[in-house]
This record gives C-alpha cells, structure tokens and sequence, in this order.
C-alpha cells in the first residue's frame, strides 16, 4: 500500500495556488493566510508564506492544509508589508517538506523568494545545466530550478532579471516574486495558468490565482495578468512590462473551467459557475437520455447538471451527499473499506433515486476507478437505470502543463472506446461531450489548451518521458 490514501484518483488534480500581496502600513501575511485559505481547494498536501519587511525575507511553510500550517504563533512572526503564499497539490509518493513552496534563496542582490503554478516541459535541460554550472538543487520541483535561474541572471534590477530568463521557460509559468521591497508577478506567454491582480480597499495590490481569493480580502478592479506580462508592485506603485510577446492562439487550460476553479471565480471574462451551466446545456443537446431525475456527482458537477436538467425538461435533485472532510488521508483505511471505495466519500439519497431513471453527470473520467462505484451505489439504492453524462471529452492524453492526468497506460479512454467505457463502469448509456460542443459552451473558437482530448500539444513535449512513475512536479523520480 502507498503511504496515503486519496478517494479523488479518478479526477484531474491541480498542482497549486499562488498569492502575492503588497500592502503598505499593513502585515501581508494575515492577508495572504486568507488568500491561500480560499485557494486551499488547489492544493492540500503543503502551504507557505514568505514575508519581507524592507531588509530581509521570512519564511515559514510546512505540509497540511493552511489552517494546520498556520497557527498563530508561527503566523504572528511573519511581519512586513509584501508577502507571497503558495498551496501546494504533489501526487502519491513525491509530496515531501523539499517540494513545498515558496522557495526562498540568498543571492548577492538579496534575498529572493518564488512561489510557482504550471509545470515546465524543458525542466530536465534547465536542471541538467544548473548542476552543470554547479548549483546545489535541494529538491525535486522545477520551481526550485526557476528561483536559481532568476538567482543567477544577469541585470540590473529583479525585472531586468527575469525578463532574461523567463523566455528561456517553455510551458506553464504563473509565478509570485517577493524580494526585500517588492513584489513581482509574471505569466507564461501561453497563457496556460490564471493570474488575477486586484487593488486592495484601502491601499496596496494583491495577485491570486483565482477571482474568489481577491474578493476574500476585498480587492476590487480585478485584472488578468496577460500572457506573457509582469507585474512590479512596490507599496501602492505597479508598474506593467510586456516582457514576452503573447503566443497565438494562446493555451488557457479548459479544465479551470470544467472543474478546478471555484464556481464564484470569473476567468477570460467568464463566469466559471455560467460556464459549467452551458457545458451541461451543450451536454443535454449533444446526448440527451429519457430519464425520471437528473443528479450531479458534488460539487464541481453541480451546475452543469443543473444545466442538463433545464434543456432536458426533467427534474433535477440531489443523489448524493458528500463527505467533504476526506478527500486525502494519511491513514489507511482497512481492506473492507478500501473495497467500497467511495462510499466513504458518498453516501446515496435514496428517496430520490429509487424506482428512477437517473442522469448522472460529472466533469470528467480519467483513470476510471471511481465512475463504476458511483454507479453502483446509485443502483443500489434502487435506480432502475443509470445514465452518465460527462461534460467534457474523453481524457486519452496526458498533461504536462501542471495537471496530473496519469500516464497514457492510466488513462481508461487511451486504452478503451466509449462502448468499452460504458460497459466498464456499468451504465446503461454513457455520452461525452464533444470538443465543438464545449467551446461553443464557453463561447470561445480558439484560446484554449485542449492537448488533454486532442494529444495536440501547444507546444512541443517529449512523451516518453511520462510514464507511471512520472511526478506531477515535472521529474521523474
């Protein structure tokens, strides 16, 4: 048995939130401890703020959710007005106290710290030239590779800095930079990962990976970081550089709209929560199903099965109540326990589902593990028929922008086609939405990085590389 136990294998899995926070006559850190609190669903293995004061660097960081890493005693230390934070997701084996972020470093210009989202697909260079050039790597993760790069560039300001070295980055880059008296903040030209900056109410800015984490501390005029741009806040000032020239058509990954971001966050100028609704719509349209009730799989589902059930004209209900405090245990549960898979995660509304033609929709089905007990636990509580519609396509590729997928061999719809799906999980009909039917859903021709269901990958990777031993922090260990 591994050494942790997760009952949400069968999703895709963020890898991270960032946050950085420049806030005159104020502590930063208590701000960004709310921030990262209300990033906590990207990532619950580690969390970490770094705090600067004008002359040096704190950190403190530590593996659990924010709430167990940030007690008050360790909190109230943590005194300055810019702070950056980070939450950190890692897959089974590689979530170690090395891996978790912000890393902070001493160079010759001061200190300097970094808190990274996205994932690099030339890592293995860039490390490999590191230790060539005698750098001491301390873990695993490629932030730790982007930090010494910045550490060691050329120039005469951070800016000047890292605009020399951030072209040399191909992939997911949205990253935070804290230094002795400022803040950076700076987006791949991709585009592949959010970053959102706000002005805080009485003075000062905020970025975040997320609308929702802007509004926890009350930022108004929220702006997308744009591809390819930095950000320069000291106290009150922010300055805007076009460092890179933005990619067309740009790589915003769909999956923040069909299930990572919050419902209440708005991305591309879209209601992540609206979005989700017309994902179901399209899902009614594309495979509709004659059915008594239309039930989501909580919570991300919820939405788009709302939408489903609209188009449709059938009735929509809940059928399962979720246990929200066991998504990952370090403690391992016996055989018996094991064997019933998610029933420690979901119980079953049978009033709502007995004698019943039932729809159940999810965001999407990746390794397959999960959707077969869901359906049994539907027909055990007296469905008559159980009908699955997922919103988004077929997952047959892997990601190598910040998203663990799994491996090719994990994939179920790599390895079988829908009909073969269908009688895996035990469905009686099962329907995907198609690639059109979700960007007309999001209202969007192009803009987007659909490599997940299309294995076009927007920028060149190496796939034997990935394998089942794969880390979701971009080595292979």
């Amino acid at each position: 048995m591994s050494d942790n136990f997760t009952l949400s294998d069968d999703r895709p899995s963020e890898e991270c939130g960032v946050v950085a926070i420049s806030a005159p006559d104020q502590v930063a850190s208590k701000l960004a401890f709310f921030a990262a609190y209300a990033l906590q669903h990207r990532g619950q293995e580690a969390a970490g703020i770094a705090v600067a004061d004008g002359r040096a660097v704190r950190l403190h960081k530590g593996q659990g959710l924010v709430s167990q890493v940030f007690k008050p005693s360790k909190l109230d230390p943590l005194v300055g007005p810019y702070a950056i934070a980070h939450t950190r997701y890692s897959t089974t084996g590689s979530n170690s106290e090395r891996n978790v972020q912000p890393y902070v470093v001493e160079t010759l210009e001061g200190p300097l710290g970094l808190a990274h989202n996205g994932n690099l697909v030339n890592a293995d260079d860039l490390r490999n030239e590191l230790l060539e050039n005698g750098a001491g790597l301390q873990s695993s993760s490629d932030s730790e590779v982007l930090a010494l790069m910045l550490a060691g560039a050329e120039g005469k300001s951070w800016e000047e800095r890292l605009a020399k070295v951030m072209p040399r980055w191909t992939g997911a880059v949205s990253l935070v930079v804290i230094t002795s008296n400022k803040i950076l903040a700076a987006r791949d030209p991709w585009g592949f990962r959010p970053l959102i900056y706000g002005k805080l109410p009485t003075a000062g800015w905020a970025v975040a990976s997320e609308t929702g984490a802007l509004e926890t501390i009350g930022c108004t005029d929220m702006t997308e970081v744009k591809p390819g741009e930095l950000l320069v806040i000291e106290g009150n000032d922010l300055r805007r550089h076009q460092i890179i020239e933005t990619k067309e058509p740009q790589a915003r990954c769909t999956f923040e709209h069909i299930y990572f971001a919050r419902p209440d966050a708005v991305w591309d100028d879209l209601s992540v929560h609206t979005a989700r609704q017309s994902l179901g719509e399209e899902l009614a349209r594309e495979h509709p199903a004659e059915a008594d009730v239309v039930i989501p799989v909580p919570d991300s589902s919820t939405p788009a099965a709302i939408g489903y059930a609209r188009v449709l004209g059938v009735p929509y209900n809940e059928g399962f109540v979720k246990n929200r405090y066991i998504g990952r245990t370090f403690i391992e549960p016996t055989d018996e326990l094991r064997k019933q898979g998610v029933a420690l995660k979901f119980n079953t509304l049978s009033e709502n589902l007995k004698g019943k033609r039932v729809v159940m929709v999810d965001d999407s089905i990746v390794r397959g593990t999960t959707s077969g007990q869901l359906v049994d636990l539907v027909r055990a509580a007296g469905a008559v028929e159980v009908h699955m519609r997922v919103t988004c396509p077929p997952i047959a590729h892997p990601c190598f922008f910040g998203v663990d997928m799994g491996s090719y061999e994990e994939l179920i719809a790599n390895k079988l086609g829908v009909p073969e799906i269908n009688d895996h999980i035990g469905t009686d009909s099962l329907g995907f939405l198609s690639v059109e039917r979700m960007m007309k859903a999001l209202g969007r021709d192009d803009g987007y990085c659909n490599a997940c269901f299309t294995g076009s990958y927007p920028v060149p990777v190496q796939l034997n590389l990935l394998t089942t031993k794969q880390r979701f922090d971009g080595v292979i260990e």
